[in-house]
């Protein structure tokens, strides 16, 4: 059994944020494997179904970013998840754009909704890393970056087109090989 969390904040106005590119993953999946629509429980947005025989459970917490533990909290809890069987999909700015990585563990870097994780079931689960960049290497002369800023604005319809619709789509085709412990990216 399997926990699969899209981080990113609720509501219209943050859809298409870079923080929010846990939630369009988690969509994306949703999609591909053909999940039943959300419902509400647990402070989130969560559907459940079966990839290659293996349950597993798709979470959008609804309790905003920096209090996404509480959600990752209550199903670890009422489901019994192990930790290990947790992955965490979350925007990065410390990797280029387009870019994913997994990996076990670690600090949260300043990123609220792994601190908030961290803290209510603690460090080990499986993080799936998507780069968004950091202002600073996209454009010159920002020397001065306001990441809050960066990963709460929209990503340009260019973007989209050059890397966001290909990386979220690369994720989703390929979940079950990082559910199965083939480490696809």
């Amino acid at each position: 059994m399997f926990l699969i969390v899209g981080l990113g904040n609720p509501g219209k106005p943050y859809h298409n944020n870079r923080h929010n590119i846990g939630f369009k993953v988690v969509d994306a999946i949703k999609d591909s494997y053909n999940f039943p629509k959300f419902i509400k429980k647990f402070h989130s947005e969560f559907s459940k179904s079966e990839i290659d025989g293996n349950i597993v459970f798709l979470i959008k917490p609804s309790t905003f970013m920096n209090n996404s533990g509480i959600a990752v909290k209550e199903f670890k809890k009422f489901y019994n998840f192990d930790i290990n069987n947790i992955y965490v999909i979350h925007d990065e700015i410390d990797l280029d754009q387009g870019r994913i990585k997994t990996k076990i563990g670690g600090g949260h870097n300043g990123h609220n909704g792994l601190k908030s994780i961290d803290q209510f079931v603690g460090k080990n689960y499986n993080r799936v890393r998507v780069g968004v960049s950091r202002p600073s290497k996209i454009f010159e002369n920002k020397a001065n970056e306001n990441i809050s800023n960066w990963v709460l604005s929209d990503f340009s319809s260019e973007e989209k087109v050059k890397w966001v619709d290909e990386t979220i789509n690369k994720i989703s085709k390929n979940i079950s090989s990082l559910i199965n412990n083939e480490d696809y990216f």
